[in-house]
């Protein structure tokens, strides 16, 4: 059973306006041309604005990967554990707070920064987590990951029914922001990524905790993976003397209409579930267009996927973390005892996570 979520929102919120005028003032005087022909990718986004770790103007000056890379150590840290604070607190979710000493599990994920040890152990030191706490630490699985890491702490605790399992998907996007780089890519992550932190706990069917939550919450009762063969290239990260240069392929909505829509039939025919029939999709929202194209696959209205649409519109994609965001507003929500929802997540690889949730009373 998810049982809590939190958010570790940074605290520089930018529109989307600001931001295609600060990639104007930043590429512009060098290839107008070239820039103005790709700034309407930032009106068609369907983002209304994002957060940010770092101010406006720390764009506006080259950093070395060096750089990068250190304040996202330091600022991922600061998020993550702000996010978990929120969720073992979260008395919207709980009855009481969850102690630290009740994490048997941590599931780190992470895609846009590299830590060695991995950013879960400087976590583990600023809060009563014990020693004997497993660690997971997940890492390059981009806008999957979020969901990726739900299917392995479903696995651990189907194992260990008695545990429980803190998973934090941590994604500071626009550090990785390439001043030099005029590829069509780099403005596409640019109009579409934001920075933020989500975190979940789950409980085992026999962990000691199962009291400490409230209202009806979903629990995971099915999950499938599926990778491609030989599609490397659709989405990742170059890895440059600059730091990590996006990869986008225009394939991805299309992408959705094969590879995804063979995932989700096959998923939904094994599970004896009809499209229709579901209560909601949490869907990671990779962009307006693979929105679009997941609701034209299942042949279902928008307001199945309404938090994903408005998500995307309040804080962009955040990678990993953005299905927690989504799962965080629905978790709002007064859903029907037994009400069935799918959540959904592509990313590198290139790669579909589909978990089946069934909203169940404590």
């Amino acid at each position: 059973m998810i049982s809590s979520v939190g958010l570790g929102i940074p605290p520089y919120e930018i529109s989307q306006t600001k931001v295609k005028t600060l990639v104007r003032e930043i590429f512009g005087s060098r290839e107008s041309t070239i820039i103005e022909r790709l700034l309407p990718v930032f009106d068609h986004a369907q983002i209304d604005k994002r957060q940010l770790a770092v101010e406006a103007d720390w764009f506006q000056k080259h950093h070395t990967f060096q750089e990068k890379n250190d304040l996202y150590h330091r600022l991922a840290i600061k998020y993550a554990l702000k996010a978990i604070d929120s969720c073992l607190t979260n008395l919207q979710f709980l009855n009481k707070a969850i102690p630290y000493e009740a994490v048997d599990m941590f599931i780190f994920v992470s895609s846009t920064g590299i830590s060695t040890p991995s950013l879960d152990t400087y976590i583990m030191n600023e809060r009563p987590f014990t020693e004997d706490t497993a660690r997971m630490p997940l890492w390059g699985l981009g806008c999957a990951g979020g969901a990726i890491g739900l299917s392995r702490a479903y696995d651990w605790i189907k194992a260990h029914p008695d545990k429980n399992v803190l998973i934090v998907c941590c994604e500071l996007c626009s550090l990785t922001f390439q001043k030099d780089d005029l590829q069509k890519s780099n403005l596409v992550g640019t109009a579409l990524f934001g920075d933020g932190v989500g975190a979940a706990f789950l409980m085992g069917d026999q962990s000691a905790y199962l009291s400490y939550s409230k209202h009806t919450k979903p629990r995971i009762v099915n999950t499938s993976s599926a990778t491609k063969k030989r599609s490397n290239h659709i989405m990742g990260w170059n890895m440059t003397n600059n730091g990590m240069e996006v990869v986008f392929s225009r394939n991805i909505p299309a992408l959705v209409h094969t590879f995804w829509q063979r995932h989700i039939d096959t998923f939904l025919d094994k599970i004896n579930v009809n499209s229709q029939t579901v209560h909601s999709y949490i869907a990671h929202p990779g962009g307006k267009k693979v929105l679009e194209a997941m609701e034209d696959v299942l042949q279902v209205s928008q307001p199945k996927f309404k938090h994903s649409h408005n998500v995307l519109r309040n804080h962009g994609n955040i990678s990993s973390a953005t299905v927690l965001y989504v799962l965080h507003e629905w978790m709002q929500e007064d859903i029907t005892e037994n009400a069935l929802s799918v959540l959904s997540a592509l990313g590198p690889g290139f790669s579909s996570e589909l978990i089946l949730l069934e909203w169940n009373e404590t």
